[in-house]
């Protein structure tokens, strides 16, 4: 009797080299599809399983894949920001896809996360979500570089060094959603969330903010600009501080869902009406946007989109092929927060 099916079989009954069966049960971008499927229908058909350990063996490749997810500040014990559950999700799925399992690390920036996961097998390479300024972690990153280990990361391009990023238009994101404001009626905008180089997306969404009010003939009034970071207490905090200046708006752009989701609870809590007297808008479409009273109009981030090109493009890196940053252009999502408002 035959013992059990290996590759090399596979590869007689396909017609290809052995290495093409690899490539293909790996469902590696190397492996024409139709190709990739005759070899992984006959692998079905004979009832083949992928032996990770001898794979591993010989490649030199543990199979799996590691994701460092920076530990944020947040209003429950999960220090997770919403926004990157689902791209965690949607990153689970594409290593999954491709044949890799996923090693998921929670990570304080003052950790030595940058140790060597390929040198010790734990990991073929690196994500890195919730990272921030760059220029943080540039230290890290220099290291990783130096001993060659293959790695991606969400957020704004990284200047002056080798990194592939996958992240937003945030200058588009911040224009659209300004332009929305101004064509429902209001031009007093006021900008809640950090606009330094330590917050490079809030900083790019403002430039966008700022960008469409002078195309549009609005004067930019900075006073109207009030620092937070993405939390709804921030949020909340720096609405009370913009309520009690007496400074006149009539729309906030929150630089996050969860800043505008805290302002939205200020606004209520001092009997402004929302949004017939203020208008609020906010970013990523996190799922707690649309069940806020009233529903959230804000830019949404394509984050399985985002979560598939992030493993991609590490596989890439990992196969020795082309890969480069990417932006994504954001989606404006219409809610009831930004109806017209009273003018005085």
């Amino acid at each position: 009797m035959k013992s059990k099916q290996t590759s090399f079989d596979i590869a007689y009954r396909a017609g290809v080299s052995q290495s093409t069966v690899s490539r293909a049960l790996r469902n590696s971008p190397l492996v024409n599809e139709e190709t990739r499927r005759k070899v992984q229908e006959i692998a079905k058909e004979l009832n083949y399983k992928v032996d990770k350990n001898a794979s591993s063996l010989r490649t030199q490749q543990s199979g799996t894949l590691a994701l460092l997810l920076f530990e944020d500040p947040t209003n429950d014990d999960s220090l997770i920001n919403p926004f990157f559950l689902s791209m965690l999700g949607s990153i689970t799925r594409a290593c999954s896809n491709a044949g890799y399992d996923l090693l998921v690390s929670f990570q304080k920036m003052k950790n030595d996360w940058h140790a060597d996961f390929e040198d010790s097998r734990k990991a073929d390479g690196i994500i890195l979500l919730g990272y921030g300024d760059y220029t943080d972690y540039e230290e890290k990153l220099v290291h990783l570089i130096n001993q060659n280990t293959h790695f991606v990361r969400w957020g704004a391009d990284v200047k002056g060094l080798p990194v592939v990023s996958v992240g937003c238009d945030n200058f588009h994101g911040g224009y659209q959603i300004t332009e929305h404001v101004l064509n429902n009626g209001n031009s007093k905008l006021a900008f809640i969330g950090g606009v330094t180089d330590a917050a490079p997306e809030f900083l790019a969404r403002y430039k966008g903010c700022c960008a469409a009010q002078k195309e549009n003939g609005i004067k930019v009034n900075k006073s109207l600009q009030v620092d937070a970071i993405s939390t709804e207490e921030s949020g909340y905090n720096a609405t009370i501080e913009l309520i009690q200046s007496k400074k006149s708006f009539d729309a906030i752009f929150g630089a996050s869902d969860l800043i505008a989701i805290g302002a939205l609870k200020a606004l209520q809590d001092n009997n402004i009406k929302v949004p017939e007297e203020v208008a609020v808008i906010g970013f990523d479409d996190i799922q707690t946007a649309s069940f806020t009273f009233p529903p959230l109009t804000t830019a949404k981030q394509n984050t399985i989109l985002a979560g598939e090109l992030l493993v991609d493009k590490l596989l890439k890196l990992i196969n020795s092929e082309q890969a480069e940053t990417e932006l994504m252009e954001t989606t404006l999502v219409v809610r009831s927060s930004c109806g017209s408002a009273l003018k005085s």
